[in-house]
This record gives structure tokens, sequence and C-alpha cells, in this order.
């Protein structure tokens, strides 16, 4: 590895939000927002889209616990508390329905955790029919879900599709024994293979496996082993994540210690080792840690300038409104944040009394809006424009001053206020992105509030 990408990952490899959102969650400012301004965004916003949104639910229950996993999930191998799960869920959604004056057209549903398929195939089928009941369901809609193959079966499968489920995502992280058992994650290849079988069976239109690099005790050696095995069944999407290490969030994350882990050049050689392997195979790079076939619908989307990004994820639906069901979900108005209660007896408390379950949320100020624009240009299109009239003279001049340094690094190009990402720079867009985040910019946050950026 040469001196000067050492270099680069020393200077950049630092606490960096992910940008999922902007402004990111520990910039949030609740006092902004109460319940009636959330409606009332919720009702302009679905005004302003025709009626169309999507819907995010989680679902946290796990019969095991995965130690690299960061997400809000609760451990139990009691089945019965899915009856309740799901009638609260339902009841939230009834409490959305209420405020929309025209019967909605969902674009999309997303059901993520936990472990979506913890819960049984009838009873995933009464949550989606619940949900789409009294709704219109977009002709192009894409219904997805995240699953875990140890806990998946083939009539999941099936009577998901039968309900309009067409995109599939499969944890898989590592196929390497070792990482899998300090990660806590003991999954086989052939489970894995069965579940993609069934996907294609019933002819789910695309296929996504999950992979970490920077696990514990992770290797190149096992990057390379993990792709080799799932080339064999040639999923649609890859989407290749750095691991996120958070133990001060995640308490099961310190089972392993940081001396388990990889360093930034160890886990720099694994990502451009597992892309070199991708690219082989076919796939294109797409945004940040995503991959995809020149047939599938996200790499059309990115060739065309339509890619976005949300909560989910990369998505090819730029929809303006999402609603989140369930606990710790998040919802998103474009112009407003909300966050339900993380606790599942306090989020079935509240929504067993008609209230909405909402624990964190954040009205976008001009400059929120302006900036989540030019963040969501970069993730998505490799490139912005930084030259708003609303955005603090201060703020523009030092995030000019760090974009040159960017671009003495051959990060990125700029031309007058046009910035654009170049090749190298798409590994550290999230350095890029904190450039020209004002609130990072006002007020630094602890170093133990991001994961690092490489």
């Amino acid at each position: 590895m040469s001196s000067s990408i050492l270099d680069l990952l020393h200077k950049y490899d630092v606490p960096t939000p992910r940008y999922t959102s902007y402004p990111t969650v520990p910039y949030w400012d609740f006092s902004t927002i109460d319940e009636a301004k959330w409606k009332q965004s919720v009702i302009d916003t679905f005004n302003e889209e025709n009626g169309e949104l999507c819907v995010y639910i989680h679902l946290p229950f796990c019969e095991n616990m995965c130690t690299f996993c960061a997400c809000n999930k609760r451990i139990t191998k009691n089945h019965k508390v899915e009856d309740s799960y799901i009638s609260s869920v339902l009841k939230e959604w009834r409490m959305y329905r209420s405020l929309l004056s025209t019967t909605p057209v969902i674009k999309e549903i997303h059901l993520g955790g936990g472990t979506p398929t913890f819960f049984s195939a009838d009873n995933l089928v009464q949550l989606i029919n619940g949900i789409t009941a009294d709704a219109i369901v977009n002709v192009n809609h894409e219904f997805s879900i995240e699953v875990h193959p140890n806990y998946t079966t083939e009539e999941h499968i099936e009577k998901l599709a039968a309900v309009g489920f067409n995109r599939i995502s499969l944890g898989v992280q590592d196929f390497d024994p070792k990482v899998q058992f300090v990660i806590n994650r003991i999954q086989s290849f052939e489970k894995t293979k069965e579940v993609v079988d069934w996907a294609r069976k019933y002819n789910y239109q695309s296929v996504n496996i999950d992979l970490i690099y920077g696990l514990p005790h992770q290797t190149v050696k096992s990057i390379e082993y993990s792709i080799h095995l799932i080339k064999s069944f040639m999923p649609d999407r890859i989407a290749f994540y750095s691991y996120a290490h958070v133990p001060w969030k995640s308490k099961v994350q310190r089972r392993y210690t940081e001396e388990d882990l990889p360093v930034a050049s160890e886990k720099w050689a694994m990502y451009n080792r597992g892309r070199e392997l991708l690219e082989e195979a076919g796939f294109e790079s797409i945004g940040m840690d995503h991959f995809a076939l020149l047939s599938d619908k996200l790499f059309v989307a990115a060739a065309e300038g339509n890619l976005h990004r949300n909560f989910m994820g990369y998505t090819t639906t730029k929809s303006k409104l999402i609603i989140g069901l369930g606990v710790s979900s998040i919802s998103d108005s474009w112009n407003a944040f909300a966050q339900n209660e993380k606790v599942v007896e306090a989020y079935e408390e509240k929504i067993s009394h008609g209230i909405l379950p909402l624990v964190e949320g954040h009205l976008l100020s001009e400059e929120d809006v302006i900036i989540r624009k030019n963040i969501l240009e970069l993730m998505c299109e490799d490139k912005t424009r930084l030259d708003n009239q609303l955005l603090e003279p201060g703020f523009i001049t030092s995030a000019f001053s760090k974009l040159r340094e960017l671009e003495a690094d051959g990060l990125v190009t700029i031309d007058e206020k046009n910035i654009h990402v170049t090749p190298k720079g798409r590994s550290f867009i999230r350095n890029i992105s904190a450039v020209i985040d004002a609130r990072l910019w006002r007020n630094q946050k602890s170093a133990n509030t991001f994961s690092k950026a490489i």
C-alpha cells in the first residue's frame, strides 16, 4: 500500500456521520416540533405528493443476538409477542390514515428489524393486508424485506410474494466460520442459497446480499471466500458495508475488543479487494457501499440520475413522505423527522391510548433543507453546487477551505462553486459530506457519537 494512501487513511479515518439523514440524529432539536406540527407536516407533504407515500415497519424481535448489530432489537424466543405488536403497528397506521384526506398510494413498503421473519408468514400477511386494505398499491411498487436465512421458510417467501413483495435482502456479513463465531452469527452457505433459490422461484425481482468488512478477526482472505461463494448464486445487488464499531451504543459489541478489529489500512485492503472481485463479476459500484448488476433497477436509477437515499438506504423511489411504523421507526415528511419510542412496552402503551409514540424529531430550517439537498446529491450523483445565499458566509468560507484541502488530496474537484467527487473520493464520501455539514461545523460532537469513516 502506497504511503500516500496510508496518509489519507490516517487523516480521514475519524468519527463521521453516515448521513442517512440531514441533519443527522444527534443534531435534531425536538423543541422545534410537537405532535400537532408533525401531523400538519405529514398532511402537507401528503397533499403535495398527490397522496403517494412509502411505509417503513420496524419488527424488532430476534431469537438470537448478533454481536456486530447496532440496530434496535429485542431478543426473545417467545412468539406470543407477535400478536400484540402487530395489533399496535396497525393501530398506529390507522392513526396516520385518519390524517389523510384521500386514499394513499403506497409506492414502497420495507420490513426491517430485528428479524422480520421472526414473525410467522401468516402474521406478516395479516400486517401487510392491514396496511394495504384501505390504500392503493402503486403498479410499480417495491415491497422489500430484510431476512435472516436461519429463520426464513419457503412459506415466508411464498406468502409474501402473494401480497406483493418483490425485493428481498439477506444478511450474510461473512461466511468465514471464525468471523461467524465471534459475531454470533452461524449461518451456512447452503441455507443462504436455499432462501435465494426460493426468492427466484417466487419471482422476486431483486435479491440483495449484505456483506460487512472490518469485522473482528476478518481478513482479506475471508472477504475473498465470502464473495466466491456469493458469486455462485449471483444476487442482483450487494451492500458492502463498513462495520460500525459503536460499543457505547450497542453493548453487545463489547464481546470483543478494539484489538480484535482490523485497522484502517486492513479495512481499506478488504474493501478494495472486495470491490475488485465484485467488478470482475459484473457488479458496478453505486453511491456509497452498494453494488448492482447492470440489469438491476438500482443501477438503472443511478445511471439515469434518479438514485435516492433515505433511512432505508439507497432506493429508486424518490418519495418525500415515509411513514415509519413500529418501535424506534423514523418517519420523514421531507421538512421534518419524527422517531418513535425505542422500547417495545413504551411504544405499545402509547399506541393503546391513541397517542403517536414520538420521542424525538426535528423540523428542518431553510438551511437544513438546502444542505440536505447538497448531501443527497453528493451521495447519489457524486456532485453538487454549494452557493445558496441563505447559507452562513462563515460556513461557506470554512467549507471551501476544507474542500480545497480535499481537492489537494485528489478526492474532489472544484469548479467555482461546483463540487465533483473523484473516483478516489467515493471511498471518502462521508468525509466529503461532513465538510458541508453546517451543524457539524458549528458544534462538533464527542468522539463517541459516530462510527469511523473508513
